[in-house]
C-alpha cells in the first residue's frame, strides 16, 4: 500500500510540461582516439546494475494520444521485469511481468490477460516503444540501450563526443571533468538523460520517429524512490491471474491505446 501511494503521488506530481529535447551535435567532427576509455567511464556505474526498482512518473504522447500515469518498476538481470501501472487515486491499470522469456500482462479493471507475446511487443502496445526487459533496465540505469564494446568515436565542439556501439550511437558530454551519457540513438528510438544526481539521471526522455505516421512516441520518465542492487524476491516477477480473466490478443491491446486505454487523455 505504501508503494502504491508513492506511485499515486508521482502521478499527481507530474508537471504539465514535458522535458525539453536535447540538441545533439551534428556536422563536422574530429577524431576521438580515447573513445573506448570515455565510454568505459560513462557506463561504469550503470553496467554494475543487476537489480533496480523505482517509482516512475510517466507523461507524454504515444500513438497520437496523451499519456499520464505512474509505474512501479522492478528489474533484475538478465531479463526479469515487473511494471505495475497506477493511475490517479492509486488505481492499478495493468501489471506486466516477464521472466525466463515468458511475459504476462494483466488488466485488472477489464479482467483481461495477455499471454505468450514478447515483452517488447507488449511494452510497445502500452507505450509506443518496443523495448525488452534487459533494454529497459539499461535505459533506466543510464546505459542507453546496453553497454557493449565500442567500435568508433568522434569529437564535436562544446565537450560533446559520439561513440558507435552495437548499432547504437551514444552521445557523451563532459561534466565536471568526467564523461556522462547524455543520449543514445538506435534506429528510430532516441533516449535522452537529464537532471543528473550522484552521476545518475532522474529524468529520461524517450522518442521514436513517426513510422508509420501517427505512431510516434514522445515520453518523459521521472524517477524517484530508486533502489539499486537490492535483492528482489522471485515473487516480484510473478502475477496472479484471476481465474475468470478473458484472453486478450496483442492486436486488441494495441487497439485499446496507450497503457491499455486507461491513462489516455
Amino acid at each position: 500500500m505504501k508503494r502504491l501511494l508513492l506511485v499515486a503521488a508521482a502521478v499527481c506530481a507530474i508537471p504539465a510540461c514535458a522535458a525539453k529535447p536535447i540538441k545533439l551535435p551534428s556536422g563536422a567532427a574530429a577524431p576521438f582516439p580515447d573513445y573506448a576509455a570515455a565510454y568505459e567511464q560513462t557506463t561504469q556505474a550503470c553496467r554494475s546494475v543487476r537489480t533496480l526498482s523505482a517509482v516512475i512518473g510517466l507523461s507524454g504522447r504515444a500513438g497520437g494520444q496523451r499519456i499520464r500515469g505512474g509505474i512501479e518498476a522492478g528489474f533484475a538481470a538478465p531479463d526479469d521485469l515487473r511494471l505495475e501501472g497506477v493511475g490517479p487515486f492509486g488505481r492499478v491499470m495493468f501489471v506486466l511481468v516477464s521472466t525466463g522469456g515468458e511475459a504476462t500482462l494483466v488488466l485488472p479493471r477489464d479482467g483481461r490477460v495477455v499471454r505468450g507475446a514478447p515483452a517488447a511487443a507488449i511494452v510497445e502496445a502500452l507505450a509506443g516503444v518496443a523495448l525488452g526487459p534487459g533494454e529497459l533496465r539499461a535505459v533506466v540505469s543510464g546505459c542507453g540501450f546496453g553497454s557493449e564494446t565500442p567500435t568508433a568515436g568522434r569529437m564535436y565542439g562544446k565537450g560533446w563526443a559520439a561513440v558507435d556501439v552495437a548499432g547504437t550511437t551514444a552521445y557523451l558530454r563532459q561534466a565536471d571533468g568526467r564523461w556522462v551519457m547524455q543520449a543514445a540513438v538506435r534506429g528510430p528510438v532516441t533516449v535522452e538523460y537529464q537532471d543528473f544526481a550522484s552521476g545518475r539521471p532522474a529524468t529520461i526522455k524517450l522518442r521514436t520517429s513517426p513510422t508509420p505516421p501517427g505512431a510516434a512516441a514522445d515520453l518523459t520518465l521521472r524517477l524517484s524512490q530508486v533502489e539499486i542492487n537490492v535483492p528482489l524476491a522471485a515473487e516480484v516477477f510473478r502475477v496472479d491471474v484471476p481465474a475468470n480473466a478473458a484472453p486478450l490478443t496483442l492486436e486488441e491491446l494495441r487497439r485499446a491505446g496507450p497503457l491499455g486505454g486507461h491513462a489516455t487523455r
